[in-house]
Order: structure tokens, then C-alpha cells, then sequence
């Protein structure tokens, strides 16, 4: 058996190649970049430790325990600190603290009576059974009403695909929420009667899930498993066709040392959705399959630029105390930045003693051209925004910034046009795989689970191949 060719050094490529190697499938992975981890990169200063990308891991399946237990770092995982269950929602341009039960819901100054009188008839209103594909804005102002969707669902869209509730479908972006209006027709329902299946599946809904880091950030995870898959990975190796033939794929690549070819019995694209679209794929072969596969509308996906603001202060420069996950900020609100994590509250050795860390996005579909601005500016434009929201003041004792021109895909309504577009492909090309969070799921636990259902689906087609293979005269 010839390796299976990975592309792309990120958290799922990674995972796919750790388990295959795992299950003694050999594999060669191919990175364009000269580290592996993608955007998951820690960096640690004077005490301070910073994450350029995301910042914790969701464990919303038991794989991705499973993965922590078989790369070793059980005993460097860090879960957060307890105090840290509280999350903010900006209202009336301060943090309020969202509602962690119905009595708090009932208490809460986060929403008007109207609000939650509307929330309180969800379970009474039809549910929608056309078969159109409904934005989550739409859909959240049908169930739940306006004053919901403006002042706690777009804040809540902000933080995870800094994207624009108006655009995202809720069945491609939020398929669970769908599901529950589907089968329970309520929300509200939904989370009562379906509480036992989840049990017993072992899936626990992102608000819930616990949450995760590493001692030295979330970094730990693709380097130890680069550590693990050593000369398996290419850095600095762009792959710029494929070409299926009668018996695997050839790799055609730019390296170091100029252009290589490899063959390979498969190949998996774990990679962004910008550069698939720039992808050759040739096939030749009989079978009717002769040609190129046409991956020009994986352009169309969008990706907003982020930036990642990380700043330092003086506990006493800071008046809130800053103690839970942090604060979204719906875009009423009038606020730049979509949202800030209290980092060191979070987790420990995050700021140096007497001191804070905190993170702030800015940018994404609800201020693009913001993301771009030279650090200068955007550390300005954060501490502003920190200085009305949480008591910030003085001067920044660390500062760091990292710049996403193309950051998170938009599962926007169509959206699943390109899903079914790459599962059509690997029918008309087997042996060719795609995974990743242009097409499962953008958080970095939804990228682990990827990784781990790819490397299984693969070391089944490659076992299939062979016990179907005719036997040598």
C-alpha cells in the first residue's frame, strides 16, 4: 500500500494522519506553510501567553478526549477555573450576565418582559415545514422574536463565525437548532425530550460542553502530534495538482527544492476552501471518469477578516472583575469589537501575577474593514472599546496582534450546494477525500471530530480496495 497524502498541516489533517499512522496505514502529509497548526498558535511573553486564533477546545464529543488520552496530554490539559461558567451579553453598553436557568432567565435585566413573555410561547408556535432554507435571523424572529435576535443571537453569531445573522443558514450553520423546530417543532421541546438521546450518543451541545486548554495554550495539540507523525510531515510544500489514475493519485507539489511528484493510494484535502478552489484535479482513467474537477465555486465562499487583539493590564487599571468567559456584543450596541474573553481568568499562567489578559476580536462580517488596521490602531481601537466596557484604563502593559485576511468560512444560506458539490466529487474520484471546517463544522473541536471520522472512513475504503483486489496468478 502506497502512503495516503494529506494536505494541509491544521488541526484535522493532523488528526487524520495521527490515527491512520495509528492503525498502520502509512501517510505523508503536505504543508504549504512552514509550521503545522494552522491558525492555532500560542505565544508566550513576560509572563503573558496569547492565542493568536482560538482560544479554548470544546468537548462536544468523546473523540476529542480520545485524542487528548492517545497523544499523551492527559496531564497538560487545563480545565478552566470555576469561576469562569459566567458569560457577559453587552446590554445598555454594559456586561450583563447571561441567565444559567429558568429562574435566572425570569430575573434577568438582559431582556424586557416582552422579550421573555415571547420566548415563554416558543413551544406554541407552529413550526415551519415548507422545506426553505431560512437564515438564523429569520428564523430566530419567527420563534423567538426580535428583541432576541438583536440583543443576544447576533452577538452570539459574532463570536463563533464573526458572521452576519441575516446571511448565515440555520440549517447549514445551526443544523441542531433545525433539527429540534424538525422533530419536536419547538426549541424549547427540543431541549427537554431530546435530552436523553443526547446522553446516550455522547454529544453535548457546544453551551454546555466542557472546555479545555493545555498548559502552555492550545498550541501543545498540533505540535505534539507534529512530534508524533515526524518525517510524515512536509513543511513548505504546496500542493498544486492532483491527478487520479488507474491505480491511486499522483501529487504534483512545489517544494523547497523545486517541483516533486508523489503517488499515493489516497489523498485527503484538509485544507481551507480558498485554496481547494485554486486546486488542479485531473482525472484519467477509464471508468468514464476522464477530465478535471471543476472546484472554482469553492471561491464563492466568503471568509471575513479577523483580527485578534491581546492586551495586558494592571489589575487595578481594570474596574470589572472580569471573572467568567467573557462578553459578547450585539452590533445595537454600537460597540467596534464583536466580543472580548477574560483570558486569565479563564485559565491559569495567562498574565503575570497581579495582572489580566484579555482577548478581543474585531473585524468579521460586521466590520471588515476594521480588521486590516495596523496594530497601533487596532490596539487603540480595543482599548477604547475596554475603557467603556469594563473600567480599562492606563496604558497596556503587553500587546498583540494577529491579522486573519480570510478567516472563517460563512455557512451562509446555499451553503449546501458546496457540501453536496464535495460529496459528488469523492463519488466521481474515489480515493479523494475532503475534511475540515469548510464542511463539518468551523470550531476546532468540530475540525478534531473531522479528522477522526475521515481517518476511519479512509482506512475502510483503503481495506475495501484490497480485499476486493483481484489475487496475483
Amino acid at each position: 500500500m502506497k502512503s495516503v497524502a494529506i494536505i494541509g498541516a491544521g488541526i484535522t489533517g493532523l488528526t487524520a494522519a495521527f490515527y491512520l499512522k495509528r492503525a498502520g496505514v502509512p501517510v505523508t502529509v503536505f504543508e504549504a506553510g512552514s509550521r503545522v497548526g494552522g491558525a492555532i498558535q500560542s505565544h508566550r511573553q513576560g509572563g503573558y501567553l496569547a492565542e493568536f486564533g482560538p482560544n479554548t477546545i470544546l468537548e462536544t464529543s468523546p473523540k476529542i478526549a480520545r485524542l487528548i488520552r492517545d497523544a499523551g496530554l492527559e496531564s497538560r490539559r487545563l480545565e478552566p477555573d470555576p469561576k469562569s461558567k459566567a458569560r457577559y451579553v453587552v446590554r445598555d453598553k454594559r456586561p450583563v450576565a447571561m441567565p444559567g436557568s429558568p429562574l435566572g432567565f425570569l430575573t434577568t435585566k438582559l431582556f424586557t418582559l416582552q422579550a421573555k413573555l415571547a420566548v415563554l410561547r416558543e413551544p406554541f408556535v407552529p413550526p415551519r415545514r415548507d422545506g426553505v432554507e431560512e437564515s438564523i435571523a429569520g428564523f430566530v424572529v419567527r420563534r423567538l422574536g426580535r428583541e432576541f435576535l438583536d440583543h443576544a443571537i447576533d452577538a452570539m453569531v459574532a463570536g463563533v463565525y464573526a458572521g452576519d445573522p441575516s446571511s448565515l443558514s440555520v440549517q447549514q450553520a445551526f443544523p441542531k437548532l433545525a433539527a429540534l423546530e424538525a422533530r419536536y417543532g419547538s426549541l424549547i421541546k427540543g431541549q427537554i425530550l431530546g435530552a436523553s438521546e443526547r446522553r446516550k450518543s455522547g454529544e453535548i451541545a457546544k453551551d454546555r460542553a466542557p472546555k479545555f486548554s493545555f498548559d502552555e495554550g492550545l498550541q501543545v495539540l498540533p505540535d505534539t502530534l507534529g512530534e508524533r507523525l515526524g518525517d510524515a510531515v512536509q513543511l513548505d510544500a504546496a500542493v498544486i495538482r492532483l491527478t487520479r489514475a488507474a491505480l491511486g493519485w499522483t501529487v504534483d507539489l512545489r517544494a523547497k527544492d523545486g517541483p516533486l511528484r508523489s503517488e499515493h493510494s489516497a489523498v485527503i484535502y484538509a485544507g481551507t476552501a480558498f485554496e481547494l478552489a485554486r486546486l488542479q484535479v485531473g482525472l484519467e482513467a477509464p471508468q468514464n471518469m476522464a477530465g478535471a474537477l471543476d472546484l472554482a465555486p469553492f471561491s464563492e465562499i466568503r471568509h471575513p477578516p479577523v483580527a485578534s487583539v491581546v492586551l495586558g493590564f494592571r489589575r487595578e487599571d481594570v474596574a470589572h472583575p472580569c471573572e467568567g468567559f467573557g462578553a459578547l456584543i450585539p452590533k445595537v450596541e454600537g460597540f467596534k469589537i464583536l466580543g472580548t474573553i477574560f483570558s486569565s481568568s479563564l485559565f491559569p499562567n495567562r498574565a503575570p501575577a497581579g495582572h489580566l489578559t484579555l482577548t478581543s476580536y474585531i473585524g468579521g462580517e460586521r466590520y471588515p474593514e476594521l480588521a486590516s488596521l495596523p496594530p497601533e490602531q487596532l490596539c487603540e481601537v480595543v482599548q477604547e472599546d475596554l475603557r467603556a466596557l469594563l473600567g480599562a484604563t492606563g496604558s497596556p502593559t503587553f500587546r498583540h496582534c494577529a491579522f486573519y485576511p480570510q478567516a472563517i468560512p460563512q455557512y451562509n444560506v446555499g451553503y449546501g450546494r458546496h457540501r453536496a458539490a464535495l460529496a459528488k466529487m469523492e463519488a466521481n474520484a474515489p480515493g479523494l477525500f475532503f475534511s475540515g471546517h469548510y464542511r463539518d463544522g468551523i470550531s476546532l473541536g468540530d475540525s478534531i471530530v473531522s479528522g477522526c471520522n475521515i481517518a476511519e472512513r479512509v482506512e475502510k475504503s483503503l481495506a475495501s480496495d484490497q480485499s476486493s483486489a483481484p489475487c496475483p496468478h
